[in-house]
């Protein structure tokens, strides 16, 4: 944990090292979002194909301040992912607790990859606070699930700040994200999600997001609630 005091002596003279507490070093990496869409926050490989260039799609406004997706750098982010994936009310769905390690692991699947899963940072008004996977739905294991089509979209959300939960900012930002999908990837018909059933917060929040309940699907490691939202019904729901 970082001391309280972010003044620190180096020595018994009167100089001072100045030692700024870790989460406010954290902000200092996202107080440009735009800075994302700069080659050096390229997502590697394919993924520009397959995701029509996620870095590049830029911020967007919201009534809570402009968010952006920020794709993950593991040298800059994991310690940050890795704390939230150890939260209780996280593990019990995203199962990535533990070591640092564990969530290395997944997201250098993702990274090390073709493409078809991008893990990004929610960046909100400067803030980190919230990891997103958007991936190729049709591409991915689940696509034997349900009734796939050629590009579906789909998201995994988690919002790691405790303060943002239960006030309607998943839904907000589920929302603006479903909408980045629809702008930029003119193919994507339909953005869908696949909750475990038991995880009505993030159910109530992708519905108010503007998703429908198209099924109850069975996964090898969940029952889950298949949530789709249509690029024809956008401007309806």
């Amino acid at each position: 944990m970082p001391p309280t005091d972010p003044l620190a002596s180096s020595s018994t003279d009167d100089t001072l090292e100045l030692r700024l507490p870790d989460d406010l070093l954290e902000l200092f990496a996202y107080d440009r979002p735009e800075a994302s869409a700069t080659g050096d926050a390229r997502v590697p490989g394919h993924a520009a194909d397959l995701l029509d260039a996620l870095a590049d799609w830029g911020p967007a406004d919201t009534p809570a301040g402009t968010f952006q997706l920020v794709p993950v750098r593991p040298e800059r982010d994991l310690r940050l992912i890795s704390r939230w994936m150890n939260d209780p009310a996280v593990a019990a769905f995203w199962a990535l607790d533990g070591p640092e390690s564990v969530t290395e692991a997944h997201l250098r699947a993702q990274l090390d990859g073709d493409g078809r899963s991008v893990p990004c940072l929610g960046v909100l008004a400067g803030v980190p606070m919230s990891y997103w996977e958007v991936y190729r739905a049709d591409l991915d294991p689940v696509a034997r699930h349900y009734p796939a089509r050629p590009h579906d979209t789909g998201l995994h959300l988690l919002v790691g700040q405790v303060a943002d939960r239960g006030r309607g900012i998943g839904s907000l930002l589920l929302r603006t994200v479903a909408d980045l999908v629809l702008d930029h990837r003119p193919c994507c018909r339909r953005v869908v999600a696949e909750p475990d059933l038991r995880n009505v917060p993030s159910i109530a929040a992708f519905l108010g997001a503007g998703f429908r309940l198209s099924a109850e699907i069975d996964l090898p490691a969940k029952r889950a609630a298949l949530l789709i939202r249509d690029r024809d019904l956008r401007g309806v729901l």
